[in-house]
């Protein structure tokens, strides 16, 4: 039965807010789930968890479901409907109550960050789920991923295209706490990272992880794999009316992972859901070298490895 102090519990909102031991640390529980699941039923029996998304999800509520099932947990699930803040209740106020209530929340908002942080003041097993700044989940997800195909992530070169939005900050947040990893962004004027927070997360990483530009050039630096997501983040429209036009050099096609291959190809790499043909054409998404399912899989693998950080039963280094 689950039993584990309050002092053991902690949040889990940013990979900027972990060491790089901590992300390998996470990664190691997150591999170690996706390859063995069984090896951690009921790791968690009894933990009363809360699911609350307040913002559409399908991959990320299902792997959070899944994971805590498996590891034993009891979930509640909690939709916009169902909570107070859609009347006008802060998420702090929300967070205080239902730490009466449930061991653990993992938290979808699409809202500013801020506001998660408010609601882990009272309830310090806090998830996030994806806000709109960050999703590191996903990044655990992907680091997984990239450990399937490559054996490991330290020295690996990506190149994300498109929008910068919370799944490539919480990417280049994972890339300064990778030994050697690096990050390309390729993005629109105005679509990409503010200098300030570049240059920010290149300081904490002691050495320059993320790199942008504002244009594909003819022959791009090669890189091991190429990443992009929906180019309008979580169905947020864009301001300016002509966006698709200022996008469209940044579409991922067959000639796109040519152009970013060197010696061995680049795999490919989506969060989803995608707009097939906009973002990504379906020849790449569907290719041999897409890691994309294995992206889908792992969302499992690391739910569960947050699951565990956060009430305290991170088994890593058993």
């Amino acid at each position: 039965m689950f039993d584990v102090s309050e002092a053991c519990r902690t949040s889990l909102l940013s990979l900027s807010r972990l060491t790089t031991d901590e992300v390998a640390r996470v990664g190691e529980t997150a591999y170690r789930f996706g390859n063995s699941p069984k090896e951690f039923a009921d790791r968690l029996h009894g933990a009363r968890v809360g699911l609350l998304f307040t913002a559409p999800s399908t991959r990320t509520r299902s792997s959070f479901w899944n994971a805590a099932v498996t590891l034993g947990c009891h979930t509640l699930h909690l939709g916009s409907s169902e909570l107070q803040v859609s009347t006008g209740e802060s998420w702090g106020d929300t967070g205080a109550v239902l730490a009466h209530y449930v061991d653990a929340a993992v938290v979808r908002t699409n809202g500013p960050q801020d506001e998660l942080g408010r609601l882990a003041e009272s309830l310090p097993a806090t998830v996030n789920a994806l806000t709109y700044e960050e999703h590191p989940t996903q990044a655990i997800a992907d680091l997984c991923a990239l450990r399937d195909h490559f054996g490991g992530a330290e020295q690996l070169r990506l190149a994300y295209l498109g929008l910068v939005n919370n799944t490539a900050r919480s990417l280049a947040h994972l890339a300064c706490r990778v030994p050697g990893m690096r990050l390309d962004v390729y993005s629109p004027e105005g679509a990409g990272f503010a200098d300030e927070e570049l240059s920010e997360m290149n300081d904490v990483a002691g050495r320059e992880v993320v790199s942008q530009r504002h244009s594909v050039p003819d022959a791009p630096h090669p890189v091991d794999a190429v990443y992009t997501t929906r180019w309008q983040s979580m169905g947020v429209p864009h301001k300016d009316t002509d966006w698709r036009a200022r996008f469209a050099p940044f579409r991922v096609t067959k000639r796109t992972m040519e152009r970013f291959s060197g010696e061995a190809e680049a795999v490919f790499m989506h969060d989803l859901p995608a707009i097939r043909e906009q973002e990504a054409t379906s020849e790449v998404l569907d290719s041999p070298l897409s890691l994309v399912p294995r992206q889908a899989y792992h969302k499992t693998s690391a739910a569960a490895a947050a699951l565990l950080r956060v009430l305290g039963e991170d088994t890593a280094v058993r």
